[in-house]
């Protein structure tokens, strides 16, 4: 058991109050602040992305012990739907039989999470602000205003869960040799709700992660437990096609009919939902060093933020957290031990899980739509079935799995350039099954 510490964590998000959890679980006094309302006493934003719970989510929520509370709350999605205009309905699977990724409201599993650490004996303190971080001391300032009177607290260790805005990341920015960057990508989204059948059954079938692919923007629905799908619209802000563009009723109308007939049915909830709700911007946030002497550390979207279209974010700030806390065993007391070899292994990771998200909104938006490209993923799985010590999907390294997401990513582009070289076979659409085609995969992986 290490040493009884006085610990602060600011934000009461998913990995915030996981945080908390395993802090509280390990004998520690831990305290939350949020400037926010308690989210179990207010209605959801409207500004959600359903969550898409995998192997490295399910890791970090076994270990503290509460994986089957949450996959209660949660529906296995073993593959995507592919609704493109003018074809058939078709099904990509994700992985290998029983694979599956989870969908679950985000604003569901929080309040559950906190309900959770709460009754473990986690103080939280919402509707305080930090203003302020004392970082050598441990001291947090909180108050209603910048400029009102601020309550001083001492802690002995002080974690920024914050999120891609962290207050506690922005005190760290003053260090001198602190590197920062953001990038806001030209596409926003907007959630959307097909709601459920009068009988409470689903519309569309519950067990596919749907998309509408079409080019530049994007429809994803994914289902909850009540019926009903928690749609995104990914969309650039400006231009022919995009948010600014959409301005009437009736624009929304043609747009829907236009590009989603066959859920015409819900456009009368999509329209509605689509002047209600808010249109958010998406940013990757790149950022270190993540800790300050043995005092102050970063976890989640305050050290990485990504945007979502790998389903890894929350996965990757629980994965945080499982390996802050395996340092945690491994190193005791030493806290600075322990942050410094926590940021130095998850630092390439949370880099390479960002170039993967980026990459795959290319390929759901634009690719997987197209004949050359479903036919080479017919080529890898085919080879994936014959030779599955030698080839590994890039997806199912990232999703179905708890190696370094850095792995995955140098895996995946030399496999990428193999397809490239397989793709540009003469009539590869007829050959595409036969034993030469194996062979080249073979031969061009055994190249060094």
């Amino acid at each position: 058991m290490q040493e009884q510490k006085n610990i602060a964590l600011v934000g009461s998000g998913l990995v915030g109050s996981l945080l908390a959890l395993y802090l509280k679980k390990a004998g520690h006094m831990v305290t939350v602040f949020d400037r926010r309302p308690d989210v179990r006493k207010v209605e959801f934003s409207g500004r959600s992305i359903n969550l898409a719970m995998s192997n490295r989510g399910w890791k970090a929520l076994g270990m503290v012990g509460i994986e089957e509370e949450i996959r209660k709350l949660a529906l296995p999605l073993n593959k995507r739907a592919m609704h493109v205009n003018n074809k058939p309905l078709y099904f990509q699977k994700y992985g290998k039989e029983g694979e599956a990724i989870f969908s679950i409201s985000r604003g569901v599993l929080n309040r559950k999470m906190i309900d959770l650490a709460e009754n473990a004996g986690v103080k939280f303190r919402f509707e305080e602000k930090v203003w302020d971080i004392d970082m050598p001391e441990a001291r947090l300032y909180t108050g209603e205003t910048e400029k009102s009177v601020w309550k001083e607290y001492n802690f002995d260790l002080i974690f920024g869960a914050d999120g891609a805005f962290s207050r506690i990341r922005h005190k760290m920015q003053r260090q001198s040799r602190f590197n920062y960057s953001q990038h806001f990508i030209d596409v926003g989204y907007k959630e959307l709700i097909i709601p459920a059948n009068e009988d409470g059954s689903h519309k569309l079938d519950n067990a596919s992660f749907h998309i509408w692919p079409r080019g530049k923007f994007m429809l994803i629905a994914m289902p909850n437990l009540d019926g009903s799908f928690t749609c995104t619209l990914f969309m650039p802000f400006e231009g022919e096609i995009s948010f600014e563009s959409i301005t009437t009723e009736e624009k929304a109308d043609k747009f829907f009919e236009r590009f989603f007939p066959d859920i015409k049915a819900e456009i009368s909830n999509l329209k509605r939902d689509f002047f209600k709700n808010p249109t958010s911007a998406m940013v990757t946030i790149k950022c270190f060093p993540w800790t300050f002497n043995d005092k102050i550390a970063l976890v989640g979207d305050s050290a990485h933020a990504i945007v979502p279209f790998y389903g890894q974010g929350m996965n990757a700030g629980f994965e945080d957290i499982s390996v802050l806390f395996e340092k945690m065993n491994q190193h005791q007391d030493n806290w600075e031990k322990i942050f410094q070899e926590y940021q130095m292994e998850r630092k390439p990771n949370a880099d390479a899980i960002a170039e993967l998200s980026y990459q795959n909104f290319i390929e759901m938006s634009r690719k997987t739509a197209d004949p050359d490209f479903l036919l080479r993923k017919k080529i890898e799985k085919r080879f994936e079935e014959q030779h599955p010590e030698s080839w590994v999907p890039l997806y199912s390294r990232v999703t179905f799995s708890d190696r370094p997401y850095a792995e995955a990513l140098a895996i995946g582009e030399r496999q990428g350039k193999i397809m490239d070289e397989v793709m540009k076979t003469d009539d590869i659409s007829k050959k595409w099954d036969q034993p030469e085609i194996e062979e080249k995969i073979l031969k061009l992986l055994s190249v060094k």
